[in-house]
């Protein structure tokens, strides 16, 4: 069964802390154990200087260790040496091994309630133990028991671990069971919060799951709704824009299929139309109808070219062969071909650019003359006979600024800011029987945006369209 990121989160959360806990308690474990014992040794140690005195005196008296066999060091918690009577009544608990070593093995009374345990060794000259043992694997520091100069003998004091009363071994264990308890409950207050918590921190995830399948679908109306400026409030914040462009771009693409259709229809209807009345007698096959013919077919192969360059241009595929030229020398050429148009509707044509303007720059000679021809081709299907088209071009640090603006009829605001627009015409002015399909300024902007430069609309002075066009050059004067 595929779990899910809910569980996954909250099994990863609860894994984590229980780690950390069990790290906390394994420390604090330690730290009760090591510090209890610690603070028990430092108590015993501070008795040894008042016992190894009075184990001194007793064997001055005595001359030998002999008395610790009747009358065994008793311990309370002055550290005096008071000594016991003999309990010949009681078997010794603690007795040499087989080779008389005694080591590893207590020697000394049996302890009971009335006589506590030693928590020490005593050991002759010879380090050899003569009251009590050396626990295994347990490193004892020895003390010197010294009388009239002579070592008689060591004193070691053992863990405090080995001789717990029982308040101090209840004592821990209270301490012990305490802090099992506390880790108890530390881990299930994070069961209960890390639940809420992982479901808290994954349904926006899993909104944004539900979304992007929506996207996939084609929904692109899909929006998620966000409160946090978090990551997450940011991942959602994307997503929307996102799924607002891909919408935006899906109404772009059915549009652009209506228009193309639409564009398509027209001159081929016209087409369909004049074969047919050729065809059935109606017109008679003359040079005007093979004229006419002729338009039409023009008007639809410019129509397609257009849409071809669009489209390689979209692709990032159309070519650009770019090299070191002059710009203002092609603008001058481009004009010079248009100026017998203008001349036939009437238009004048004025080109306001200094004799002496040179801009060179890295550019595609053919994309530049089809840029300028496009802007040229506008103002002389829009503007009204009798008109101006005034052309300028001047040269200001690495940019050359050139200028196409010409007369009535003008362009609203509004308008003005969609004429760049795919198959976009302005009402009342751009229409069919005079204008194009509406991509000649489409793909002058594409051409400007190859380029580097830019491209706007504005309104004319002279009451019609201005285009204001800005690319760099890398040497330029005026």
């Amino acid at each position: 069964m595929k779990m899910g990121i809910t569980y996954r989160l909250f099994f990863l959360i609860l894994c984590a802390t229980g780690l950390a806990i069990l790290f906390l308690i394994l420390i604090m474990w330690w730290s009760i154990n090591q510090g209890f014992y610690q603070y028990l040794g430092t108590v015993d140690q501070k008795k040894l200087t008042r016992i190894i005195d009075d184990l001194g005196k007793k064997y001055e008296q005595q001359g030998n260790w002999d008395f610790l066999k009747h009358s065994p060091p008793l311990w309370n918690s002055s550290g005096a040496m008071p000594f016991s009577e003999p309990e010949m009544d009681r078997p010794p608990l603690f007795a040499p091994d087989e080779n008389g070593l005694g080591h590893n093995k207590p020697i000394g009374p049996r302890f009971n309630d009335q006589h506590p345990p030693v928590p020490f060794v005593i050991s002759d000259a010879g380090k050899k133990p003569v009251y009590g043992f050396y626990p295994p694997d347990e490193k004892i520091n020895l003390h010197p028991i010294i009388v009239h100069g002579n070592t008689i003998g060591y004193l070691g004091i053992l863990s405090p671990k080995h001789f717990l009363h029982p308040m101090q071994v209840h004592f821990l264990s209270q301490q012990k069971l305490a802090l099992v308890l506390g880790a108890s409950g530390m881990v299930l207050i994070v069961i209960i919060i890390s639940f809420p918590l992982a479901r808290r921190m994954v349904k926006p995830i899993q909104a944004m799951a539900a979304a992007t399948h929506d996207i996939a679908s084609g929904k692109y109306t899909t929006r998620i709704s966000f409160s946090s400026t978090d990551e997450i409030g940011q991942l959602a914040r994307d997503f929307n824009a996102m799924a607002l462009t891909l919408e935006k771009h899906e109404k772009e693409r059915r549009q652009w299929v209506v228009d193309i259709s639409h564009e398509l229809r027209t001159p081929v209807a016209v087409l369909q139309g004049e074969i047919e009345a050729l065809l059935d007698g109606i017109h008679n096959i003359t040079p005007e109808t093979i004229c006419s013919l002729l338009a039409e077919t023009i008007r639809l192969q410019r129509l397609v070219e257009d849409l071809y360059q669009i489209s390689l241009s979209d692709l990032g595929t159309l070519s650009y062969r770019k090299e070191n030229l002059d710009l203002v020398t092609v603008l001058r050429n481009s004009i010079e071909s248009y100026r017998a148009e203008f001349d036939r509707k009437s238009i004048a044509l004025k080109e306001n650019i200094s004799s002496n303007t040179k801009a060179i720059g890295f550019a595609d000679r053919e994309r530049l003359r089809q840029l300028f021809i496009n802007l040229l081709e506008n103002s002389l299907r829009y503007t009204d006979a009798g008109g101006i088209l005034e052309i300028r071009a001047e040269v200001s640090g690495d940019f050359i600024t050139i200028e196409f603006q010409d007369s009535k009829p003008g362009v609203s605001a509004e308008d003005m800011e969609r004429l760049f627009e795919r198959f976009y015409r302005v009402e009342g002015s751009r229409n069919r029987s005079s204008g194009g399909a509406g991509l000649g300024l489409t793909i002058s902007k594409k051409i400007v945006d190859a380029h580097e430069g830019i491209i706007s609309a504005h309104s004319s002075p002279l009451g019609g369209l201005l285009i204001r066009i800005s690319m760099p050059v890398f040497e330029g004067r005026k």
